[in-house]
C-alpha cells in the first residue's frame, strides 16, 4: 500500500474543484481547493488546510473592501478635495483606477482600522487636509484642502483641493481622486474659486463673470452595502460678488460660499462635506469624515475593538460592517 515516487521530479497532480464543489469526503481525501488555491485534507469532522509557514499566515477568506479619507477643508476661494478611495467592490475604484484585489483575512487576526477625520475650512486663516483612513495594509488619502493665497497651506491629497484666482488646484493621488481646478478668475472685484477634485471627476474650473465659482468634482458609486451609494465628491469653489459658490460634488461635497461682495461680517454660507462620505467643504467650510466599510461571509464574525464605532448588517449570503 506503499507509492514511492521518490525518482519522479514531476509533481502529483491531485483532484481539485472549488469549494462549492466540494465533496462530503471520509478521512484522509486529499484535494486541491481551486477557490484559494490551497491543499485541503478532511479529518473526522472537516475539511482543514495544510499548515503553512508562520512568516505568511493562511488565508481564511477574502473581504471587499471600500476605504475612504477625511475630505478637505475649503479655503475662502479654494473648495476642498474630497478623501481618497480606495476599493475591492464593484468595477471601479478611485481616480479612474480598476478595482483593488480583495483583502485577504486570517482567522484570530487583529488588523487596524482607521476612520480619518475631514479637514478644518478657513475664511483668510488656515485651513487644513482631511485626516488618512486605514484598513490592515490599504491607506486612502486624506483630501487636499483648498488653496488661499492668505492660507497657502498643502492642497495635494486623495483628491486636489481647488485653487485660487493665482494658483491652481492640487494633485489628486494616483488611484484614489482626481486634481483639484485649475486656476480660477480674478478681475477687479470679481474673484472665482475652483472646485475641489472628487473620486470619479476634477474639480470643475470657474467662469470669467461673478456668480460662477467652479463645482466641484463628482464622487464614485459603490454598492458595497447593498444599495449604490456615492462617495467622496469635491467642494465647490468660494465667488466674491455673489450669495453663493459652486456647487458640491455627487457624494457629499459641500457648496461653496458666496461672499456677497465682501459683505460684513463675512459669514461663510457654504456647506460642509458630508459625514462619512469623504466629501470636502465647500469654500472656507469643514471636510467630512471618512468611511470604512467591510463585505465578507456571513459565517464570520468580527470582533470590534475599543475606540472604534461600528455597525453590522446582512446583504444576501454576506455580512457588511461599516466602521464611523
Amino acid at each position: 500500500n506503499v507509492i514511492d515516487m521518490s525518482g519522479n521530479t514531476g509533481g502529483l497532480v491531485w483532484a481539485k474543484g472549488t469549494e462549492a464543489q466540494r465533496p462530503t469526503g471520509v478521512a484522509g481525501d486529499l484535494r486541491l481547493n481551486t477557490t484559494d488555491s490551497r491543499l485541503e485534507y478532511k479529518d473526522n469532522v472537516d475539511w482543514k488546510r495544510f499548515s503553512e509557514g508562520a512568516a505568511s499566515p493562511s488565508v481564511d477568506f477574502q473581504a471587499d473592501f471600500l476605504v475612504i479619507a477625511g475630505g478637505g477643508g475649503g479655503s475662502r476661494y479654494g473648495g476642498g478635495g474630497a478623501g481618497g478611495l480606495r476599493t475591492s467592490f464593484g468595477s471601479t475604484s478611485g481616480g479612474g483606477a480598476s478595482n483593488e484585489s480583495k483583502a485577504d483575512i486570517a482567522l484570530s487576526t487583529n488588523y487596524t482600522v482607521t476612520v480619518g477625520a475631514g479637514g478644518t475650512g478657513g475664511n483668510r486663516v488656515a485651513s487644513f487636509n482631511g485626516s488618512n483612513s486605514t484598513f490592515f495594509t490599504i491607506t486612502s488619502i486624506g483630501g487636499g484642502t483648498g488653496y488661499d493665497a492668505t492660507s497657502p497651506n498643502v492642497k495635494d491629497g486623495g483628491s486636489g483641493g481647488g485653487g485660487d484666482n493665482s494658483v491652481a488646484g492640487g494633485t489628486g493621488t494616483a488611484n484614489q481622486g482626481f486634481n483639484g481646478g485649475p486656476t480660477g478668475y480674478g478681475a477687479g472685484s470679481t474673484y472665482n474659486g475652483t472646485g475641489g477634485g472628487g473620486a470619479s471627476q476634477a474639480g470643475q474650473a470657474a467662469g470669467t463673470t461673478a456668480g460662477t465659482a467652479g463645482n466641484g468634482g463628482n464622487g464614485l458609486s459603490v454598492s458595497i452595502t447593498g444599495a449604490s451609494v456615492a462617495y467622496a465628491g469635491g467642494g465647490g469653489g468660494g465667488d466674491y460678488e455673489t450669495s453663493a459658490g459652486g456647487t458640491g460634488g455627487t457624494g457629499g461635497g459641500g457648496n461653496g460660499t458666496g461672499w456677497q461682495n465682501g459683505a460684513t461680517p463675512e459669514t461663510p454660507n457654504g456647506t460642509t462635506g458630508t459625514v462619512n462620505l469623504g466629501g470636502g467643504g465647500g469654500a472656507a467650510m469643514n471636510g467630512g469624515s471618512g468611511i470604512v466599510i467591510l463585505r465578507y461571509p456571513n459565517t464570520y464574525t468580527i470582533t470590534v475593538g475599543g475606540g472604534l464605532t461600528s455597525s453590522t448588517a446582512t446583504d444576501g449570503s454576506d455580512k457588511v460592517t461599516s466602521f464611523t
